[in-house]
């Protein structure tokens, strides 16, 4: 036994204490202390699945030399001891933990959950620290050894590759976020805002007034803080006001709880001002601004837009929708392969996709049918011009295509992404007749430049919300049932996009009043359906 160490049993547990370190754990080895069995005494490498002995074990050794700070110890128990020895060792020195307490729980496999409870000092202030993550234990290639397989996370739950913890004083004051009304948004109330918050702060904090605290944080590889973790010492905030609608941010939060994956986000068509935004896990990566998705059809927003430009139908022109349509080499077909008569608003509303993929053959006669749909959205849309929110956002992407991804770019698949920020201001621009830039902070806090846009032509801009209106109130309107009950004047388009043979994500984007916005729900079927009511709820609240 090493000197220095006091092996007990504590409730059951055994309890290795190391410099004032602790490591709790399951005794896994009938009371037997120190490494796992010697496997070089072995003739070859062991090889085949892990045996749930090796899984116990493996993590207890790796989990005890963590807590007591035995970086070395632990990076050799890891299949990647160069980075894991580093990050165990600045575990201790730049988060100042001072005493850790680390207790397995039960192995799913090969992967094994556990429990940290930490102490954190800085500057003579302590704070208990206690969170959970996994880890997953892996045969070692060249050795047969179980190891440790290496990754950030194994530290902390949301540490990425190539960011580190860090314990002082904070990099920037805390805020306290209010509304465009001045009605405080805490975080607890609406949990969709704290990564939002969070990037508000680094960005404005400074600007905010307030002073800094003590805190622990994950910081990116550029040396910015990217999330607070631990609040040691707190100071005091400086009030940062948002365009955030408090009530329609509150019925944003509760319409993505009805899904497993969705996300929301609402502008307000005569200023741009963004009024909510919400995504279900609220946690994490902020879909709503940053994801990168096909609309589906959607898209025919901008597609209609781009028809009434280069002079192919207008939305009382008469177009065909039969149930396919074949375009280089690929069919397209309609859902359920139904087919209608009449006009473009008709096509639209009912979502016909081979209507709109049949523009393509006047636009080659013009030479500009691959590229129209982008040249069209940037124009009048402002997607794929570069937008100051005020944090990070995806500002859309509808680039040049050939071939059969033309035909799919005209409905809203290929290469074209967008978010629900994106497709939220598509609808705020038909609504207002114009492109305004979505911002969730006035321009004048920093001088960033909005991004512009040409307001749409008199004729388009009404065709569009004929469309719209279509779409949401008439006969055969695919929209008809979700904006039910939905104040007038309002419009709204369904979408539905394909990914990789699985279950179609749900898109949906519409107006009421002076209130856009546009949802997505991950494998929620028809766009009606499941992004449908996010969106109606939304506006309701508008």
């Amino acid at each position: 036994m090493r000197s220095g160490v006091k092996v007990g049993i504590v409730g059951g547990v055994f309890a290795v204490v190391a410099g004032g370190v602790a490591y709790g754990g399951y005794n896994l080895w009938n009371g037997v202390t120190g490494g796992s069995p010697d496997v070089g005494t072995r003739a070859a490498p062991k090889t085949g699945p892990l045996s749930s002995e090796e899984v116990t074990a493996t993590a207890r050794d790796f989990l005890a030399a963590w807590a007591a700070g035995e970086s070395d110890r632990a990076g050799q128990l890891t299949n990647d001891p160069v980075a894991a020895g580093p990050a165990v060792a600045a575990y201790r020195e730049d988060v100042g933990v001072s005493e850790a307490r680390i207790t397995p729980g039960t192995p799913t496999g090969a992967v094994v959950p556990f429990t940290v409870e930490a102490t954190v000092t800085y500057d003579g202030v302590s704070k208990p620290w206690t969170y959970t993550s996994k880890l997953g234990v892996v045969r070692g290639e060249s050795t047969g050894r179980p190891l440790v397989r290496w990754t950030p996370t194994v530290l902390h739950p949301k540490l990425t590759a190539g960011a580190t913890l860090r314990t002082g004083t904070a990099k920037a004051p805390p805020v306290k976020a209010l509304d465009h009304e001045g009605v405080a948004l805490p975080p607890e109330k609406y949990p969709s805002l704290v990564p939002v918050l969070d990037a508000l702060r680094r960005r404005y904090g400074g600007k905010a007034g307030g002073t800094p605290g003590v805190e622990t944080w994950i910081e990116s590889a550029n040396g910015t803080p990217v999330s607070t973790l631990l609040v040691l010492a707190a100071g005091k905030p400086g009030e940062l006001r948002t365009t955030i609608d408090a009530g329609v941010q509150a019925a944003a939060e509760k319409a993505v709880k009805e899904f497993p994956t969705a996300a929301v986000a609402a502008v307000e068509p005569s200023t741009g001002a963004i009024r909510a935004v919400a995504n279900n896990p609220a946690s994490g990566f902020n879909t709503a601004f940053q994801g990168k998705q096909a609309p589906g059809s959607t898209m025919k927003i901008v597609t209609g837009a781009m028809m009434m430009r280069y002079g192919v139908a207008r939305p009382d022109s008469p177009v065909e929708c039969p149930p396919d349509v074949l375009w280089d080499g690929t069919r397209f077909e309609n859902l359920g392969g139904f087919s209608t008569k009449g006009d473009l608003t008709n096509a639209f509303a009912m979502s016909c996709n081979t209507a709109f993929i049949k523009a393509i053959t006047p636009l080659k006669d013009k030479g500009v049918h691959n590229t129209a749909l982008g040249d069209t959205a940037r124009k009048w849309f402002g997607i794929g011009e570069l937008w100051s929110v005020g944090v990070q956002t995806e500002d859309g992407s509808v680039p040049e295509s050939s071939g059969s991804e033309t035909a799919a770019s005209y409905i809203g698949q290929g290469r074209i992404t967008m978010n629900a920020l994106n497709m939220a201001s598509v609808s705020a621009t038909v609504k207002n007749g114009g492109f305004l830039q979505p911002y969730l902070v006035p321009r004048d806090l920093d001088g960033r430049e909005f991004a512009k846009a040409e307001r749409l032509p008199g004729e388009v801009g009404l065709g569009l919300r004929k469309m719209m209106n279509a779409a949401a109130t008439g006969p055969r309107g695919t929209a008809v049932e979700a904006m039910a009950g939905v104040p007038g004047p309002k419009g709204a388009k369904t979408g539905s996009a394909e990914v990789d043979g699985q279950t179609s994500n749900s898109w949906f984007t519409g107006y009421s009043g002076d209130l856009a916005a546009a949802a997505v729900v991950e494998a929620g079927g028809h766009g009606g359906d499941a992004a449908g009511p996010v969106v109606a709820r939304v506006l309701k609240a508008g």
